[in-house]
């Protein structure tokens, strides 16, 4: 092999090093991705801004920034690695079993109750299929995050991305424990809730807690309630409120099976008519690999 081709092959190298550390901001996480050592991984960083002969990380003891020059080199070869492990993905195609990881966003609930049950039909028949599952209250840019798919409700998936229904529609229930009610009068309309200790959650997409969307007649109430309890997950919101600590206002499915057994017992039940539910979505240029393709058609919903 001449030394002109070693020295592409290099350059490539080491190019996709900086974009894992760029990416990733820190050396030791971009070393796990890649499978190499942090002292490799920085001495490669090293010898390219030595042979660019211009400075693309800025380095802290706390964290790594690509320099300005390093913006501009990520931002015009970042895109370009991403459609050649996009189309090396979509060869999978040739083999007799779909294959390769899928990374995928999504809230809690969603997660546990229509992705998991999913799965675990999935997975045991089709071994090469890898899924990577982040658990995020946070509405995540699916593209700048380097996410396949995002999980969401119907009304929070952006206009521009593919959205495919996983679920039917939701309904909200407010819900409180026999022992909470036993020294709390029941609330029969939202202005009630004022009088209550109301278990709050808190969503980082908003900058602060849930406001409690209510709706009858064609009227719409966001709700901003108070109490004790602030919690950032629905299991907790859940336990808080069989616990008798307070009122919970969560997705129904979410607390049906307390509502079942009695633990938790539902109010204003006029007051929260159903809304669009779980959507799957992605960006509509994504090249859909076999293992892709199957996980979304397993994932769809069919009423």
């Amino acid at each position: 092999m001449s030394k002109d081709h070693e020295l592409a092959r290099d350059n490539l190298n080491d190019l996709m090093a900086f974009i894992a550390v760029a990416r990733e901001g820190s050396f030791t996480r971009a070393a796990a991705k890649l499978g190499v050592s942090q002292s490799a991984l920085s001495h490669t960083l090293r010898a390219l801004e030595t042979r660019l002969g211009v400075r693309l990380l800025t380095r802290t003891t706390r964290s790594v920034a690509p320099t300005e020059a390093g913006e501009r080199l990520l931002q015009t070869i970042g895109p370009k690695f991403d459609e050649i492990d996009a189309e090396l993905t979509a060869l999978t195609a040739l083999r007799d079993k779909p294959a390769g990881t899928i990374r995928i966003t999504s809230g809690e609930h969603a997660a546990e109750s229509l992705l998991m049950p999913v799965l675990e039909r999935l997975l045991p028949q089709y071994p090469d299929i890898r899924v990577e599952v982040t658990v995020d209250l946070s509405l995540t840019d699916i593209v700048t995050e380097r996410y396949d798919a995002g999980i969401r409700l119907g009304e929070q998936v952006a206009k521009d991305m593919i959205a495919v229904r996983i679920s039917p529609d939701v309904e909200m229930a407010v819900v409180g424990s026999p022992a909470y009610f036993a020294t709390h009068p029941k609330p029969k309309t939202p202005q009630d809730l004022i009088a209550h200790n109301c278990i709050n959650l808190r969503l980082p997409t908003r900058g602060g807690l849930y406001a409690w969307e209510l709706e009858k007649g064609g009227r719409e109430l966001n709700v901003r309630v108070d109490g004790q309890l602030i919690f950032n997950t629905g299991s907790q919101v859940v336990s808080g409120a069989v616990r008798g600590l307070g009122l919970g206002c969560l997705p129904m499915d979410v607390v049906r099976a307390a509502m079942d057994d009695g633990r938790l017992v539902r109010v204003l039940a006029d007051w929260c008519p159903p809304f669009p539910g779980y959507h799957l979505y992605y960006p509509s240029r994504r090249q859909q690999s076999p293992a892709f393709a199957l996980l979304v058609d397993a994932l769809r919903y069919r009423p």
